[in-house]
């Protein structure tokens, strides 16, 4: 019990220390070509991601691999994309978004771990996501804000730039390199 209000009270003391961090990433300052939901996660992808927790310095490290499919006409698609995690510790998981088109550049998201309906704005070349997830791991479930930043790097490269806050406070960066 003692250990767990020392690490919730470290969380909350880092937090407040990395409040001056953003919690939204920054859009890139040109991305090579406009970027929206279908082009970056139609079709088979591979990409590579790295979980950075900056009040510890704890990272996890993982390949993904991507399975988009598209259904329906423009103004009313659905994007559903699934994600096979392979992490550097040997644990796979398995996890599947279905976003459905609400009105030009805008769509709402579910997967298996969202809390509530993921919002995602196509604006200015780049994708802008944000949610809520809950983290399930062996001492229980933490519930995550996420805010994304996807945009085309040029080449077949695709970045997806995340910040990871609790309690509202930015803890934590994931990035994501996919290789169309």
């Amino acid at each position: 019990m003692i250990r767990r209000l020392f690490l919730a009270g470290g969380i909350v003391l880092g937090g407040l220390a990395l409040t001056s961090c953003a919690s939204v990433p920054p859009a890139p300052k040109a991305p090579a070509a406009p970027l929206g939901l279908v082009d970056a996660f139609s079709g088979r992808a591979t990409g590579v991601g790295e979980f950075k927790v900056w009040l510890t310095g704890d990272e996890r490290r993982f390949t993904a691999l991507l399975n988009g499919t598209v259904t329906g006409q423009t103004g009313a698609r659905r994007l559903t994309v699934v994600e096979d995690f392979i992490y550097d510790d040997g644990d796979k998981n398995r996890l599947t978004w279905v976003f459905d088109e609400v009105g030009a550049g805008r769509w709402n998201g579910k997967r298996e771990d969202t809390v509530g309906v993921a919002e995602v704005i196509e604006k200015e070349g780049v994708i802008r996501l944000t949610y809520t997830a809950d983290f399930v791991s062996p001492t229980g479930t933490t519930r995550l804000g996420f805010s994304d930043v996807i945009y085309d790097a040029g080449g077949g490269l695709i970045i997806n730039d995340a910040i990871v806050t609790r309690w509202g406070l930015p803890v934590a960066k994931v990035q994501f390199k996919i290789q169309r």
